[in-house]
């Protein structure tokens, strides 16, 4: 009983997160300035909550700015994303091999 209860709450606090913008916004929003704010508002989540799980994730500072460099470059140059993230693991492990 206890886990439907936890259920329905994440339930009904995912419904309302995702229903309360369109009761409150129902005409077009023409504020340029709002807009743009609106639209990097994704990425700014989830820049605010990677970035701190990446360099925390390994115990070591170095090791994941190794990763993380190697990860940002390969993704510079449009590899796609299972390449990116192998090279990223392949470089925390061999620099964390010479440490």
């Amino acid at each position: 009983m206890r886990l439907a209860v936890y259920i329905a709450a994440m339930a009904l606090t995912t419904y309302l997160i995702r229903m309360i913008p369109f009761a409150f916004f129902r005409r077009r929003i023409r504020s340029r300035f709002v807009r743009s704010f609106l639209y990097y508002i994704p990425y700014a989540v989830l820049s605010a909550m990677t970035i701190p799980a990446i360099f925390y994730s390994t115990g070591s500072i170095v090791t994941a700015a190794a990763g993380t460099a190697a990860a940002l470059i390969l993704a510079y140059f449009g590899l796609p994303l299972i390449a990116v993230a192998a090279a990223a693991a392949a470089a925390v492990f061999i620099a964390g091999l010479f440490l």
